[in-house]
């Protein structure tokens, strides 16, 4: 049985270390591109993806209220771009703090994928890749928490 340590997450002293797991570390760097990914399309996209990606139905809106949910997506992306740099800088000079983004991830698509498909729905037109991909990547994102909580025999600086 893997003695995981919770310890991990918010570690007493910030380093570049990454006592977890290999594979958690270098999974960290697809997860930042997504996040990269998913920014740029958010803040470039003529619609902010709100149409063309989450299929919101623009059209249905006043000019003024589909102006708002575009500038809502693109204010969106840049907490996204925001996100992917600090994942960026986590990568490269603080990896003892892997746990802890691993941990905020889940708790978005957790949050994502339960809370506002029942309590906040949203209308659409089509099924947004979002909807589908919420609770993999919440089970995706516990399972790499947990192997970047349970420490290898050996870790050097």
């Amino acid at each position: 049985m893997p003695r995981l340590d919770p310890g991990l997450i918010l570690p007493p002293l910030i380093t570049n270390v990454f006592p977890g797991r290999r594979l958690a570390l270098w999974l960290f760097i697809p997860l930042m591109l997504v996040t990269l990914w998913r920014s740029q399309h958010h803040l470039l996209a003529a619609d902010g993806g709100a149409q063309s990606i989450a299929h919101i139905p623009l059209n249905a809106y006043s000019e003024p209220a589909a102006a708002t949910i575009v500038g809502l997506f693109a204010l969106w992306g840049l907490s996204q771009l925001i996100l992917a740099f600090l994942q960026l800088l986590v990568l490269l000079r603080y990896r003892g703090m892997i746990p802890l983004f691993y941990l905020l991830t889940l708790i978005e698509y957790g949050v994502r994928a339960l809370y506002m498909p029942a309590l906040r729905p949203i209308p659409t037109t089509a099924t947004a890749p979002g909807a589908v991909i919420n609770g993999p990547m919440a089970a995706v994102s516990l399972a790499l928490l947990l192997l970047s909580i349970w420490p290898r025999r050996e870790v050097s600086a």
